[in-house]
């Protein structure tokens, strides 16, 4: 179960106002506000808001998931960009 500091996190991580979040969701801002600030959160609203942020890269983690004792948490995935030479390739040739 989503949490709302969890949610209003995903949000924040990715840049997204709570007006685009709700012209992306079709859910009102009232509900998104009521989400993001309460405890119980209201699962066809989080399932609506969760389909929307995690194909923007946006992982939800239940507490415990990644690390023993953690709790609840958000993380950006990765965007597997060009990561450059590796170290193990350089040489004098591809030295820039």
């Amino acid at each position: 179960m989503l949490t709302g500091t969890q949610l209003r996190a995903g949000r924040a991580i990715i840049g997204l106002s709570i007006e685009d979040l709700a012209e992306l969701t079709g859910l009102s801002i009232n509900d998104i506000v009521q989400a993001e600030g309460g405890t119980a959160v209201d699962a066809h609203v989080a399932e609506r808001l969760r389909l929307a942020l995690e194909p923007k890269g946006v992982v939800f983690l239940a507490a415990g998931e990644d690390n023993p004792g953690a709790g609840p948490g958000v993380r950006l995935r990765g965007q597997g960009g060009d990561e450059g030479i590796r170290p193990e390739d350089l040489s004098s040739a591809n030295d820039g």
